[in-house]
């Protein structure tokens, strides 16, 4: 069975909409559309890249399948054409409650039963990719219907802006995976995995004379 990676870009206040640029989702009046811009440096492109090319399908939301469509098919020429090609090339599944037109090459639209979609992908695939696509992270964090959490998380704070964790997850337990790597920006990647069971609680008064 494959593995379903999350890659999110975050702020210090856990907010992920729009990073990439000012026009890609302005919902609700957001007015710091392409805020990764300015922080953006080598080790996180490396580490992107590195990722990218190893996923052999993507699991997207259709709010971002229809950003994505709209720039990748004509990006293989330009700086971007080593991700550009990779996206083209392998199948995108789209989450939607409605019956977009899908006509990025490779797209085809998820089933309503959710997890059981998922769970089909996964035994297609090796590694799956949600890049983006916030509402539909919230449904596969709620399920825990994820193997990997990877978290970019930027030293800024915005105040405002859709976030990772919007208030319908479910108590999780996840370990780091591998050790956090920092750029030169401050940005720092942390890798989380899926682990058992529930957080469990203590009383840390109990550790006196220990």
């Amino acid at each position: 069975m494959g593995k379903i990676h999350i890659d999110l870009f975050t702020t210090l206040d856990l907010v992920a909409q729009a990073p990439g640029g000012p026009d890609e989702d302005p919902e609700g009046g957001f007015p710091f559309g392409g805020w990764q811009a300015p922080l953006f440096d080598d080790l996180v492109g490396a580490e992107v890249g590195a990722a990218i090319a190893g996923l052999d399908a993507l699991l997207l939301g259709r709010k971002t399948h229809d950003i994505f469509a709209g720039y990748w098919p004509q990006a293989e020429d330009g700086v971007d054409g080593s991700i550009a090609h990779v996206f083209n090339k392998v199948p995108k599944y789209v989450a939607s409650r409605t019956a977009p037109a899908l006509d990025w090459a490779g797209s085809r639209l998820l089933s309503p039963d959710l997890v059981a979609a998922v769970n089909e992908v996964r035994d297609r695939h090796q590694s799956i990719h949600v890049i983006g696509s916030l509402d539909l992270v919230q449904t596969l964090l709620h399920e825990k219907l994820f193997d990997r959490l990877n978290l970019w998380v930027y030293p800024i704070v915005l105040g405002t802006g859709k976030k990772v964790f919007q208030g319908g997850e479910v108590p999780t337990n996840l370990r780091l995976a591998e050790p956090p790597l920092a750029g030169s920006s401050g940005a720092v990647l942390l890798r989380y995995e899926l682990a058992d069971g529930v957080p469990q609680t203590g009383d840390m008064g109990a550790r006196d004379g220990d």
